[in-house]
Protein backbone atom coordinates (compact mmCIF):
# COMPACT_ATOMS: atom_id res chain seq x y z
CA UNK A 1 0.00 0.00 0.00
CA UNK A 2 1.26 3.46 -0.91
CA UNK A 3 0.18 6.70 0.68
CA UNK A 4 0.52 9.62 -1.74
CA UNK A 5 0.38 13.20 -0.49
CA UNK A 6 -1.64 15.78 -2.38
CA UNK A 7 -1.02 19.56 -2.49
CA UNK A 8 -3.43 19.85 0.48
CA UNK A 9 -2.12 18.64 3.84
CA UNK A 10 -3.88 15.51 5.19
CA UNK A 11 -5.87 14.88 1.97
CA UNK A 12 -4.28 11.62 0.79
CA UNK A 13 -4.39 9.19 -2.11
CA UNK A 14 -4.26 5.55 -1.05
CA UNK A 15 -2.86 3.20 -3.68
CA UNK A 16 -3.31 -0.46 -2.77
CA UNK A 17 -1.03 -3.24 -3.91
CA UNK A 18 -3.08 -5.29 -6.38
CA UNK A 19 -2.24 -8.93 -7.09
CA UNK A 20 -3.55 -9.96 -10.51
CA UNK A 21 -3.41 -13.17 -12.50
CA UNK A 22 -5.56 -15.02 -15.03
CA UNK A 23 -8.20 -15.68 -12.33
CA UNK A 24 -8.71 -12.01 -11.52
CA UNK A 25 -7.25 -9.89 -8.72
CA UNK A 26 -6.94 -9.51 -4.96
CA UNK A 27 -6.11 -6.47 -2.83
CA UNK A 28 -6.65 -5.12 0.66
CA UNK A 29 -8.87 -2.07 0.38
CA UNK A 30 -8.36 -1.31 4.08
CA UNK A 31 -5.98 -2.55 6.75
CA UNK A 32 -6.06 -0.77 10.13
CA UNK A 33 -2.55 -1.94 11.05
CA UNK A 34 -1.03 -0.56 7.85
CA UNK A 35 -2.94 2.69 8.26
CA UNK A 36 -1.55 3.04 11.81
CA UNK A 37 1.98 2.42 10.47
CA UNK A 38 1.45 5.48 8.24
CA UNK A 39 0.17 7.49 11.22
CA UNK A 40 -3.46 7.25 10.09
CA UNK A 41 -5.41 6.36 13.21
CA UNK A 42 -9.05 6.09 12.25
CA UNK A 43 -11.84 4.03 13.71
CA UNK A 44 -14.22 3.57 10.80
CA UNK A 45 -17.75 2.92 12.04
CA UNK A 46 -19.98 3.13 8.97
CA UNK A 47 -19.78 1.98 5.34
CA UNK A 48 -21.92 3.68 2.68
CA UNK A 49 -22.57 2.84 -0.97
CA UNK A 50 -24.16 4.78 -3.80
CA UNK A 51 -25.00 4.03 -7.41
CA UNK A 52 -25.18 6.91 -9.87
CA UNK A 53 -25.47 7.58 -13.59
CA UNK A 54 -23.20 9.62 -15.84
CA UNK A 55 -23.24 13.32 -15.00
CA UNK A 56 -24.45 13.00 -11.42
CA UNK A 57 -22.70 15.39 -9.05
CA UNK A 58 -23.00 14.63 -5.36
CA UNK A 59 -21.83 17.32 -2.98
CA UNK A 60 -20.34 19.28 -1.59
CA UNK A 61 -21.17 17.62 1.75
CA UNK A 62 -19.76 17.60 5.29
CA UNK A 63 -20.80 17.43 8.92
CA UNK A 64 -19.78 20.12 11.39
CA UNK A 65 -18.01 19.27 14.66
CA UNK A 66 -18.41 17.38 16.88
CA UNK A 67 -19.84 15.00 14.25
CA UNK A 68 -17.38 15.74 11.42
CA UNK A 69 -16.31 12.71 9.40
CA UNK A 70 -13.21 11.32 7.79
CA UNK A 71 -14.15 9.45 4.60
CA UNK A 72 -12.19 6.79 2.73
CA UNK A 73 -13.59 6.78 -0.82
CA UNK A 74 -13.33 4.05 -3.46
CA UNK A 75 -15.08 3.00 -6.66
CA UNK A 76 -16.47 -0.52 -7.00
CA UNK A 77 -17.67 -0.02 -10.59
CA UNK A 78 -17.05 2.76 -13.09
CA UNK A 79 -15.17 6.04 -12.78
CA UNK A 80 -15.67 9.25 -10.81
CA UNK A 81 -13.94 12.57 -10.23
CA UNK A 82 -13.60 12.76 -6.44
CA UNK A 83 -12.55 15.82 -4.46
CA UNK A 84 -12.16 17.45 -1.11
CA UNK A 85 -12.39 21.17 -0.23
CA UNK A 86 -10.34 22.38 2.75
CA UNK A 87 -12.65 24.06 5.29
CA UNK A 88 -10.08 24.33 8.09
CA UNK A 89 -9.93 28.08 8.74
CA UNK A 90 -6.32 28.02 10.03
CA UNK A 91 -5.04 25.97 7.09
CA UNK A 92 -2.79 27.50 4.43
CA UNK A 93 -5.06 25.86 1.86
CA UNK A 94 -8.40 27.02 3.32
CA UNK A 95 -10.94 27.20 0.48
CA UNK A 96 -8.74 25.20 -1.91
CA UNK A 97 -9.71 21.88 -3.41
CA UNK A 98 -7.97 18.84 -4.83
CA UNK A 99 -9.57 16.23 -7.04
CA UNK A 100 -8.57 12.95 -8.64
CA UNK A 101 -10.19 10.41 -10.91
CA UNK A 102 -10.91 7.17 -9.09
CA UNK A 103 -12.00 4.04 -10.92
CA UNK A 104 -12.71 0.39 -10.40
CA UNK A 105 -9.78 -0.25 -12.75
CA UNK A 106 -7.06 1.65 -10.85
CA UNK A 107 -8.49 0.89 -7.36
CA UNK A 108 -7.05 4.09 -5.91
CA UNK A 109 -8.80 5.62 -2.92
CA UNK A 110 -9.06 9.15 -1.56
CA UNK A 111 -8.84 9.81 2.18
CA UNK A 112 -10.80 12.94 3.03
CA UNK A 113 -10.19 13.96 6.65
CA UNK A 114 -12.41 15.87 9.03
CA UNK A 115 -12.60 19.55 8.13
CA UNK A 116 -13.19 18.99 4.43
CA UNK A 117 -16.26 19.17 2.22
CA UNK A 118 -16.56 16.23 -0.16
CA UNK A 119 -18.09 15.74 -3.57
CA UNK A 120 -17.81 13.65 -6.71
CA UNK A 121 -19.04 13.55 -10.28
CA UNK A 122 -19.71 10.41 -12.30
CA UNK A 123 -17.60 10.12 -15.46
CA UNK A 124 -18.68 6.65 -16.60
CA UNK A 125 -22.12 5.47 -17.73
CA UNK A 126 -22.74 4.17 -14.19
CA UNK A 127 -20.66 4.17 -11.01
CA UNK A 128 -20.92 2.40 -7.70
CA UNK A 129 -19.05 4.18 -4.92
CA UNK A 130 -18.28 2.80 -1.48
CA UNK A 131 -16.85 4.73 1.42
CA UNK A 132 -15.99 4.33 5.06
CA UNK A 133 -16.74 7.00 7.69
CA UNK A 134 -15.19 7.39 11.11
CA UNK A 135 -18.31 9.04 12.53
CA UNK A 136 -21.96 8.11 12.15
CA UNK A 137 -24.30 10.21 10.04
CA UNK A 138 -25.84 13.00 12.12
CA UNK A 139 -28.71 14.84 10.42
CA UNK A 140 -28.48 17.93 12.67
CA UNK A 141 -24.80 18.50 11.78
CA UNK A 142 -25.20 17.92 8.03
CA UNK A 143 -24.00 20.89 5.96
CA UNK A 144 -22.96 21.60 2.39
CA UNK A 145 -21.71 24.05 -0.19
CA UNK A 146 -23.17 24.66 -3.63
CA UNK A 147 -21.31 22.56 -6.20
CA UNK A 148 -20.93 25.41 -8.71
CA UNK A 149 -19.65 28.08 -6.33
CA UNK A 150 -17.61 30.54 -8.42
CA UNK A 151 -15.14 31.14 -5.58
CA UNK A 152 -14.22 27.43 -5.59
CA UNK A 153 -14.32 27.19 -9.41
CA UNK A 154 -14.42 23.39 -9.47
CA UNK A 155 -14.12 21.67 -12.84
CA UNK A 156 -16.38 18.65 -12.36
CA UNK A 157 -15.27 17.17 -15.72
CA UNK A 158 -18.90 16.87 -16.83
CA UNK A 159 -20.36 19.36 -19.35
CA UNK A 160 -22.94 21.63 -17.69
CA UNK A 161 -25.73 20.32 -19.95
CA UNK A 162 -25.09 16.78 -18.62
CA UNK A 163 -24.83 17.64 -14.92
CA UNK A 164 -27.47 15.99 -12.71
CA UNK A 165 -27.89 17.65 -9.31
CA UNK A 166 -30.34 16.74 -6.56
CA UNK A 167 -32.79 19.41 -5.48
CA UNK A 168 -31.25 19.29 -2.00
CA UNK A 169 -27.73 19.95 -3.37
CA UNK A 170 -28.96 22.73 -5.66
CA UNK A 171 -30.23 24.61 -2.59
CA UNK A 172 -26.95 24.50 -0.64
CA UNK A 173 -25.33 27.85 0.28
CA UNK A 174 -22.28 29.30 -1.43
CA UNK A 175 -18.88 28.96 0.27
CA UNK A 176 -18.96 32.43 1.83
CA UNK A 177 -22.30 31.69 3.54
CA UNK A 178 -21.64 28.08 4.58
CA UNK A 179 -21.43 27.20 8.25
CA UNK A 180 -18.01 25.78 9.19
CA UNK A 181 -16.46 25.17 12.60
CA UNK A 182 -13.13 23.56 11.83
Amino acid sequence: MKIIKTPIKDLLIIEPEVFSDKRGYFFENYNAKKFREFGLNYNFVQDNESKSSYGVIRGLHYQISPYSQTKLMRVLFGKIFDLGVDLRKNSKTFGKWFGIELSSDDKKQLLIPKGFAHGFSVLSEKAIVSYKCDEFFNKSSERGIKFNDKKLNINWKVPEKNQLISEKDSLLPFFENAEMNF
